[in-house]
């Protein structure tokens, strides 16, 4: 048998300390981004677990309001929407609280904000009246399902 020359040996010995020390490097790297990526999806989770505690408590808000007559129901069903909509609510939801939804598409086209103050006093006139018939046509099934929302976390 022949035997290695013992510098062979020496350079044999030095790769694999040099690859185990970086093997050993990478290895904590890889768990520090592993750390940083599992604290980034707690802090995501919060954020989000906030978010939608404030949609919550601005649908509870809107529909107390609806309810005490702060605001008009066609107001309230569009915002009601959008945030329900937020929350990608289930289909039975939507259906449970649909009269928001109905009335919200039956008013989709009005305009709002700067859009409504550029209408003519006829304009605006027209609108409003087709909104009173919307609402009329809507309001004890907004009324209810306003009252069914009240304490509801979705």
């Amino acid at each position: 048998m022949t035997e290695v020359p013992v510098w062979i040996l020496i350079i044999a010995a030095a790769i694999i300390i040099v690859l185990s020390a970086i093997a050993t490097y990478y290895v904590l790297e890889l768990r520090k981004v592993r750390r940083n990526q599992k604290q980034r999806l707690a802090e995501l989770e919060a954020a989000a677990h906030a978010q939608r505690d404030r949609v919550n408590t601005s649908i509870q808000i809107i529909a107390k309001t609806l309810l005490d007559e702060g605001v008009g129901l066609t107001e309230a069903s569009l915002r009601i929407r959008v945030l329900l909509d937020s929350l990608q609510v289930e289909d039975p939801v939507k259906q449970e609280f649909v009269a928001f939804y109905q009335i919200a598409d039956k008013t989709s086209h009005i305009p709002i904000l700067q859009d409504w103050k550029q209408l003519s006093r006829k304009e605006k006139f027209a609108f409003e009246k087709e909104m009173a018939r919307v609402e009329d046509e809507y309001r004890d099934f907004a009324l209810d399902a306003a009252k069914r929302i009240l304490g509801r976390t979705f």
